[in-house]
């Protein structure tokens, strides 16, 4: 009997302003083999809301069959939505109890999308607190968006 593979996604985002240029970065992890992918990137006109997203979607984005993620973050934000805020949305038609469209309902939908492939599991890991994955995310997306600074002012 085939069991279904694990990775582990570590992710972070980083913004210079608020908004402002943003970085992502992910490190999936294949637990049986152990290797690795590292994946970063930035965008001109974004917030850290959007990165955090930005990394967990890209993560995501490059397994190209159903697998168990477990997604490792430091962002409240995201994971409260995948956990807990996305289903409510949805029934409201991607609103908040306000009536109010959803910020970032873009990425929030296509994570949903994406979410729906595999069998995600989520751990909280608290932010500058010596993490080694969610340190060297964070090195990556700072890194990513001081690049795309030099390349673009």
């Amino acid at each position: 009997m085939k069991t279904t593979p694990t990775v582990t996604l570590f992710t972070d985002g980083a913004c210079s302003g608020n908004p402002g240029v943003g970085g992502w970065a992910c490190i999936l992890r294949h637990h049986a083999t152990g290797k690795e992918k590292v994946l970063f990137g930035a965008e001109a006109d974004t917030t850290n809301n959007r990165m955090e997203l930005m990394a967990v979607i890209c993560g995501l984005r490059v397994l190209n069959r159903a697998v168990s993620v477990e997604v490792v973050s430091d962002s409240q934000y995201v994971l409260n939505g995948l956990k807990t805020w996305m289903r409510g949305w949805k029934k409201k038609g991607w609103k908040l109890s306000s009536g109010k469209p959803v910020k970032n309902i873009d990425l929030w939908q296509e994570l949903d999308t994406l979410s729906q492939k595999h069998q995600l599991t989520y751990q909280y890991v608290p932010g500058h607190q010596g993490h080694p994955e969610n340190e060297r995310c964070d090195q990556l997306a700072v890194q990513a968006y001081k690049d795309w600074k030099k390349e673009n002012f």
